[in-house]
């Protein structure tokens, strides 16, 4: 009998241990499935409704919440509050949204977030009383890479080759307009580059960075550039070759950026078609360019003539200092005004037709002590070299560049080598 008691104690002590068992992993299972809220921009998802859209032509900020139950005078104090932080009138058509409205039949907005590019947003908060806005900018990786070409036709069918953006051969370009007639680059001159992508969640690409270093090989001469900031109060960043000398000089060697070709330089005896076939003194130099090329001052300067006339047609003068003046001839359209101040490299208008011209072409003329003369025949000033007492933290800094330049291998025709490096550095 005590044998079959202690058999049952033991029976119904296993099934309560089971039964505790069970409703421990119930309550287990239930803590594990509890769900996490979904974050965006510091607010919680699981509150609102999410609307992603596009603006569209003609759609402006105020047309855009009115049709999510947004008031007029609502909208009204939402662009007056924020307008130091927003301007919503510059709200542009193309340009990605995201709304968050109320979970409610109404969905009435509460948040507008909009997205300037990859990387930088602004979200406007207006679902209380107290109305504000912020920037928001994403991480941003960078990520270091080398990349080595030859030129077989020109720098822009180079670097597409190497599966770079357009906006890569400007950035090159820039780099050494006032070292490289980019039209006169000769099949096999060849190129290295260190430089940095620019990256958000390791894998979308929002840009490119710096470029560190490069190498052109022109000529069979080696044209070294290196980023470097001189002047650590001011933290402007000039290229300086491996002397020390600014690339950057006084003048660009072109008004058009790579694109063009000379079709006719400086010349006192030149006979013109369009006037006869008569000698007619050509004092300037025409860069021949696809209609609508943008045109660039060569130098920074203040802007005296803005205007159209004759067979000069639409033209821009520039005057730099008192020594040096430049003109540009027959565009298309204007961007400046007289009394405007331009920076070497700003666009000033674009490459057209209008006056005595037979093809889309930009005359670029040139004075020095009101005399037009030949910019190609004149020794111009150049930019000023580091200083003596700068010029040893220089080529501390360039070492590793160079060593690094000179490594990358010169891949020949259309081969290409790239390398990636990640830079620890992130923003």
């Amino acid at each position: 009998m005590k044998q079959l008691i202690y058999i049952l104690l033991v029976i119904i002590g296993f099934f309560l241990s089971c039964k505790k068992q069970a409703e421990k992993k119930t309550i287990e299972i239930k803590e594990i499935k509890k769900p996490k809220p979904i974050m965006f921009l510091g607010y919680n998802l699981d509150q609102f409704n999410v609307v992603h859209d596009t603006i569209e032509n003609g759609e402006s900020f105020a047309v855009i919440l009115d049709r999510h139950h947004v008031m007029y005078p609502k909208i009204n104090k939402i662009a007056t509050t924020i307008k130091d932080t927003f301007d919503v009138r510059r709200v542009r058509s193309g340009k990605p949204y995201t709304i968050l409205t109320s979970k409610d039949s109404l969905q009435k907005a509460q948040v507008f977030i909009y997205k300037h590019n990859k990387v930088q947003s602004t979200i406007i908060d207006f679902k209380d009383s107290v109305i504000s806005a912020f920037k928001h900018k994403k991480k941003i990786k960078i990520v270091e890479k080398e990349v080595a070409g030859e030129i077989n036709s020109s720098l822009s069918v180079t670097i597409d080759s190497l599966g770079l953006r357009p906006t890569f051969t400007n950035t090159v370009a820039d780099i050494y307009a006032w070292t490289l007639d980019f039209y006169r680059l000769q099949k096999g001159d060849s190129f290295k580059l260190i430089y940095e992508e620019k990256f958000i969640n390791d894998t979308t690409f929002v840009g490119y960075g710096d470029v560190k270093a490069a190498l052109f090989n022109h000529k069979g001469e080696h044209l070294y550039a290196y980023k470097f900031i001189a002047d650590t109060i001011k933290s402007d960043a000039e290229y300086y070759d491996e002397k020390g000398n600014m690339l950057r000089s006084t003048f660009l060697k072109s008004p058009i950026k790579f694109q063009y070709r000379i079709s006719s330089r400086f010349n006192l005896r030149r006979r013109i078609k369009l006037y006869g076939n008569r000698v007619r003194a050509h004092r300037g130099t025409d860069f021949a360019a696809p209609y609508g090329t943008p045109i660039m001052t060569t130098a920074s300067g203040t802007i005296v003539e803005s205007r159209r006339r004759g067979g000069n047609g639409n033209y821009v003068k520039v005057k730099h200092n008192s020594t040096y003046t430049t003109q540009y001839l027959h565009m298309k359209r204007r961007k400046v005004r007289v009394g405007d101040y331009v920076k070497q490299g700003d666009i000033i208008g674009w490459v057209g037709m209008t006056g005595n011209t037979s093809g889309p072409h930009v005359c670029y003329r040139f004075w020095k002590n009101g005399a037009q003369v030949d910019p190609f025949r004149e020794k111009l000033p150049a930019a000023k070299p580091l200083a003596d007492s700068i010029k040893p933290r220089y080529f501390e800094f360039i070492k590793p560049f160079k060593k690094q330049l000179d490594s990358i291998y010169f891949f020949k025709k259309t081969d290409s080598i790239f390398l990636d490096k990640e830079n620890l550095a992130t923003n």
